[in-house]
């Protein structure tokens, strides 16, 4: 049972005559406890190397700064020696090295940090043994730093600052000391700090509540001093916060955050007080009566104040009340016309907005036309759709914009893109959206320079689910989508998912009706029928959302040049269910150095996988219903959002 492949180094370069190869994976192997050959560096096509836990020894060879193509090098959980050779500086395409939990010793090498595009850094319980290079606060794309259980020493550099993309640091298990810089709040992204088990001193910054979205800080054992600031109790978002065993004194908060938190935060720290759940005395109580009466004039004065202010609302909410009753009843007819109001925007007015249609603010193309980025004179910003008009493409069954407007304007759902405006003038159409700031699901997927965590891509699933659940069965009739891939799914300021591109969308007498109709979408997400028979119904839509689940878990396209007739996405996921799950998951979720959860996440992404099969049934009658599928995504989020309670 416990019995591991073996890998030989020799098979390792025979490989290297295999001038295509673009991925390679022996984690979980035995290495026959050798060392990486030299011939590592003969891959020149490589672009992903795994070697997770797969007890290899000795050093990294020098050779590896000829593999010029490669952008994921991952040797986590080996038995590596020596130190990081200097020729990783010649490793320019390289977004992704993972050396943590190994025997590495020596200094961090400067030539390390010229690598511009690395966004994930793992170099953690090793033996590295100097103070941080200054230029490693120069690798601005950097996302992910882990540099913790080494022996680093020197104090952290106010340059830290410099790293905006940051989402995730540890540092935690150094020697670090000096002040925490007061530059590390203006890492706007940075979701987890851990820098406990340092020699850390001083204060802790009060304006590490301008981190508004930090959901862990760990600040444990160090030697802070001074208060915790009240400030602190605005970080909605902080779940684990931890500054046990330093110098702290005063009154420890209680509102926001602290509310949930107990005495495992705290300990260590004789001068605090505060609230009896923090296993804490209680503060002593402000002396003098003056102070009081003072206080309680101003309650009472406020008192008076909110009574009045209610009953002002209360009278000017019955007068409306009746005032709109009065409408209906002379206007019985209004009711049955749409509600929505446009506001009017000019064709010169998105020219001006967009810079004539700049380029520069071209944000993506699709086959009915282009969407810019534009800025409205009052300040808003917003995603301008203008539909390409060509004599082939007059006709209405290619494109039709009031259709899609006509279903825009009229639906309402969180996760459904809104609608501002519309344009028309002559050989001219365009809609005026919502901006989604943070660009489509696709970019998220498949850019270095950004990462969505294993909860993050579950929530995006459910937001989806939720929207075509709205669609299928929330509107007065069933809309299928009919394009449902990643280019189509836009993410706001929260990472929220939001359905875009109702441009093929179908309207469904009932939920139980079919259409016949001209195949559009995208090849690799369309189901059988419609790609066959130009059958559409709404379990249409549920195939396509497996195929998407599958995607966002595997980071793999339907459309890769791997998938054809004989080998398609749905039949590659099934080939590794259930017992190699993790052969086909995303890499980057599995390659977290918190080993806690990680079979938490095997289970996630297994039970995600099934479910996504499911969805994927060849005849439409065998699918899954998606209101049962927001159902299954949900209890898949509790269980994997309990397995990250524990996790420190």
């Amino acid at each position: 049972g416990n019995k591991r492949l073996v890998v030989h180094p020799s098979f390792v370069t025979s490989l290297t005559r295999c001038t295509r190869l673009k991925r390679l994976d022996i984690s979980g192997t035995s290495f026959e406890d050798a060392s990486l050959p030299s011939s590592l560096g003969n891959f020149s096509s490589l672009e992903e190397f795994y070697a997770y836990e797969s007890r290899i020894t000795g050093i990294i060879p020098d050779q590896v700064g000829n593999m010029s193509n490669i952008n994921t090098f991952a040797l986590s959980g080996n038995r590596l020696t020596g130190s990081i050779p200097k020729s990783v500086r010649q490793l320019g395409k390289l977004q992704y090295l993972a050396l943590d939990h190994n025997e590495l010793f020596g200094p961090i090498p400067k030539e390390l940090c010229e690598l511009h595009t690395l966004g994930y850094l793992l170099f953690s319980t090793s033996s590295a043994r100097s103070v941080i290079p200054s230029s490693l606060w120069d690798m601005s794309s950097l996302l992910r730093l882990n540099l913790g259980g080494n022996f680093l020493s020197g104090s952290l550099s106010p340059r830290v600052g410099n790293l905006k993309g940051l989402y995730w640091m540890r540092l935690s298990g150094n020697q670090l000391s000096g002040e925490i810089p007061a530059s590390i709040v203006t890492l706007v992204n940075l979701q987890e700090l851990y820098l406990n088990q340092n020699r850390f001193q001083g204060p802790i910054p009060d304006s590490l509540t301008n981190m508004v979205t930090l959901k862990s800080l760990d600040l444990s054992s160090n030697n802070l001093s001074g208060v915790i600031s009240k400030s602190l109790e605005s970080l909605r978002d902080l779940k684990h916060f931890n500054v046990s065993h330093n110098g702290l004194w005063g009154e420890i908060p209680s509102e926001g955050p602290f509310a949930n938190l107990s005495s495992d935060s705290f300990e260590g720290n004789p001068r605090l007080c505060g609230l009896p759940k923090f296993g804490v005395p209680l503060c002593p109580k402000p002396k003098g009566k003056k102070l009081g009466l003072k206080r309680l004039g101003k309650l009472a004065i406020s008192l008076l104040s909110l009574t009045a202010l209610a009953t002002v609302v209360v009278v000017v909410v019955i007068i409306w009340c009746w005032n709109r009753k009065v409408r209906n009843r002379m206007s019985g007819r209004e009711e049955s016309l749409p509600v929505t109001k446009w506001r009017r925007i000019s064709l010169l007015e998105l020219q001006r907005a967009t810079n004539g249609f700049d380029d520069c603010n071209l944000l993506g193309k699709g086959s009915f036309g282009c969407v810019y980025k534009g800025e409205l004179a009052d300040g808003t910003s917003v995603a301008v759709k203008v539909f390409n008009f060509s004599e082939e493409e007059a006709d209405v069954d290619t494109i039709d914009v009031h259709h899609e407007c006509e279903i825009l304007c009229n639906l309402r759902h969180r996760n459904l893109i809104k609608i501002i405006s519309i344009c028309y003038a002559i050989d001219f159409k365009a809609l005026v959206l919502e901006f989604m700031p943070n660009g489509s699901l696709e970019k998220w997927l498949y850019s270095y320079n950004n990462f969505l965590d294993i909860i993050q891509r579950v929530n995006i699933a459910i937001d989806i689910a939720s929207a075509l659940e709205y669609l299928h069965h929330g509107y007065s009739v069933s809309i299928v989508h009919c394009d449902l891939k990643p280019e189509n799914v836009l993410l706001d300021g929260d990472l929220v998912a939001h359905l875009s591109d109702f441009g093929i969308s179908k309207l469904l007498g009932d939920i139980d009706s079919i259409t016949k109709t001209r195949m559009f979408g995208t090849v690799g997400y369309i189901a059988p029928e419609y790609g066959g028979e130009g059958i559409v119904s709404v379990k249409s839509d549920v195939y396509s959302f497996g195929i998407l689940l599958m995607e966002v878990f595997t980071r793999r396209k339907p459309t890769e040049e791997s998938f054809d007739e004989r080998m398609d996405m749905k039949q590659w996921v099934t080939t590794f269910m259930p017992e190699r799950v993790t052969d086909i998951a995303d890499a980057n979720l599995l390659a977290d150095d918190s080993r806690v959860n990680f079979r938490a996440k095997v289970n996630c992404i297994s039970s995600i996988m099934k479910l996504a099969l499911a969805c994927c049934a060849y005849t439409p009658e065998d699918r899954m219903n998606i209101t049962d599928v927001l159902s299954h995504l949900k209890k898949i989020k509790s269980q994997i959002s309990k397995s990250r309670r524990v996790r420190i």
